[in-house]
């Protein structure tokens, strides 16, 4: 039971860390790329709305890190539904098949597709 526990918090922290990451990449080295994702019918300019998603995902990020035990699930439950909002971004990237993070044929815009729902399980599993 401890094991199971430490790798759930491992994984949690994990997660915690990858969207801070991804957060400041919006805003900084990958703001660009990013951009890529952006569905054509969001009503905000590509990089308004890049820039506000980074700022929610380092957010997140730092509640997933530093959020008391009691609000885990809630902090997981936001996550995996940003994961499931950002989800159009990733099917604009296929369907409109623009390359960005190395998505560069439509077979890894595809397979980028099936990320999405582990992301979203990860959240849930290791905030649970």
């Amino acid at each position: 039971m401890i094991k199971a526990r430490n790798i759930q918090t491992a994984a949690k922290l994990l997660l915690g860390a990858g969207l801070i990451v991804a957060g400041t990449g919006h805003l900084t080295f990958a703001r660009k790329a990013f951009q890529a994702q952006v569905p054509d019918w969001v009503p905000l300019q590509k990089d308004d709305t890049v820039v506000y998603s980074g700022l929610v995902e380092i957010a997140l990020g730092g509640a997933m890190l530093l959020a008391p035990k009691r609000h885990e699930t809630l902090v997981g439950k936001i996550a995996a539904g940003l994961f499931i909002a950002v989800f159009p971004g990733n099917i604009s990237q296929y369907t409109h098949k623009r390359s960005a993070f190395g998505l560069n044929t439509d077979t890894k815009r595809f397979l980028r597709l099936f990320f999405q729902p582990v992301l979203v399980y990860w959240a849930l599993k290791s905030t649970d």
